[in-house]
């Protein structure tokens, strides 16, 4: 049982860090502020069709808490993605 919760919790810890690394890596220059990241806006924007010059920090806000199980399926791809590549932020 205690095997169990600590692969689980090693699992989510790898979630959220991969999550980290991704708003990190894409922020670059907005991080105080990521709604106003270029990177960022055209995802929103493509993602939910609204226009990047349209975003402001309410969207974007609303867009993490509306979408939290699409940005963590997402960083359990990335985090996939990145281990058949062997790539490795430092």
């Amino acid at each position: 049982m205690a095997a169990r919760c600590n692969r689980a919790a090693a699992y989510n810890r790898s979630r959220m860090l991969e999550t980290a690394r991704f708003v990190w890596s894409t922020t670059r220059g907005h991080r105080l502020r990521p709604w106003r990241s270029p990177l960022l806006r055209w995802r929103l924007e493509t993602f939910t069709g609204k226009h990047a010059e349209d975003v402001r920090a309410r969207d974007f806000w609303r867009f993490l808490i509306d979408e939290r199980g699409q940005i963590l399926r997402f960083s359990r791809w990335l985090a996939e993605m990145r281990g058949y590549s062997g790539h490795f932020d430092r």
